[in-house]
């Protein structure tokens, strides 16, 4: 279910003021965060997330398409390596 409109996008607040300094700065260094819930706001466009997917850190580059997703669509948790029958025909 879609958060209420009236409420607005999440975004956790840390990670708010780490990315307006880094836009303030014009830090070309990616930011680090746990917060794969939070939603990508217009001023993140431009910067460099590394998003924890659960095992390593995932570098995400944020453009304006991303606008209104979260961060944790773009780094995978799971790896699907393939159905094994496929790889037997393949020559």
């Amino acid at each position: 279910m879609a958060r209420s409109v009236w409420k607005g996008p999440f975004v956790e607040l840390q990670l708010l003021k780490k990315a307006e300094e880094a836009q303030d700065k014009g830090a070309r260094a990616p930011i680090k965060t746990w917060s794969r819930r939070s939603t990508i706001l217009p001023q993140f466009v431009g910067l460099t997330f590394n998003v924890y997917n659960g095992q390593k850190f995932i570098p995400v580059s944020v453009n304006e398409d991303m606008v209104g997703h979260k961060l944790g669509e773009f780094s995978p948790t799971r790896n699907f390596p393939g159905h094994a029958g496929d790889k037997k025909g393949k020559r």
